[in-house]
């Protein structure tokens, strides 16, 4: 999947995940929209005593803040994608969400979407 394929929804979700990580300088930059087309942008936190990836900062902050589902979701890093705790954590909240990943440079490396949902 490349850029032309997402729409500008999701470009803008991606956008935000980069913006995250790079504010802090974390390994890994999140975004969330929920139902209404707001959005919650997160970047992984290390502390000592907590541990939270960006993905599922961003579905808490999602949650916490009332959505009651998630259209889609974005998870910018160097790394291979979404952990499957992370994974579950938007499933929570948007089953049929697709989940975003792209690189630092915004480049989409995969779409993942629920086994049963139709192809956009």
């Amino acid at each position: 999947m490349n850029e032309g394929e997402l729409g500008p929804e999701d470009l803008k979700i991606i956008t935000l995940a980069r913006s995250a990580r790079a504010r802090v300088g974390s390994a890994e930059g999140a975004a969330v929209r929920d139902e209404t087309g707001r959005t919650y942008a997160a970047a992984a936190v290390a502390l000592p005593s907590l541990r939270l990836s960006a993905l599922a900062l961003a579905v808490a902050m999602a949650a916490s803040s009332g959505a009651s589902a998630l259209e889609a979701a974005a998870l910018v890093s160097d790394g291979p994608g979404p952990a499957g705790d992370d994974e579950a954590a938007v499933r929570d909240l948007g089953p049929d969400a697709a989940i975003i990943h792209a690189g630092p440079d915004g480049a989409v490396r995969r779409v993942i979407r629920p086994p049963d949902a139709e192809p956009r």
